[in-house]
């Protein structure tokens, strides 16, 4: 048997992350994390029948899932204030008008599935 002399240049091995890891690192549930790696929404490495991720993959997940604000704090006009959306108390104040809703069709309710008093055959 052979063996390979062993070099100071060699690569160290690529760290795989297992998903309950990457899920702790998220602060959500692994349950997420696998649902998303498999309908392909998050990158990700598949070893046998396993989700594998790397350190990359982690980077690439919080990348894809990053919010911006809409417009910066240096962009607002000088004096001008945040103001919250109008609150019920503001909209019941205003007089009553023609809706602007597009009209639906008849909606009708289902009848229950089970009645609490009916019997199982």
């Amino acid at each position: 048997m052979r063996h390979r002399p062993s070099t100071g240049a060699e690569a160290p091995l690529l760290r795989l992350y297992r998903p309950e890891e990457i899920a702790e690192a998220l602060g959500c549930s692994a349950w997420w994390v696998k649902d998303r790696a498999r309908r392909g929404l998050i990158p990700h490495t598949r070893v046998g029948r396993a989700y594998r991720f790397t350190a990359e993959h982690l980077a690439g997940i919080v990348s894809l899932h990053e919010e911006r604000p809409k417009r910066s704090v240096s962009s607002a006009p000088a004096g001008s204030t945040v103001t919250s959306p109008p609150t019920a108390r503001t909209r019941a104040a205003q007089p009553p008008g023609p809706t602007t809703a597009p009209p639906t069709g008849h909606l009708r309710a289902r009848p229950p599935r089970r009645t609490q008093y009916e019997t199982v055959a």
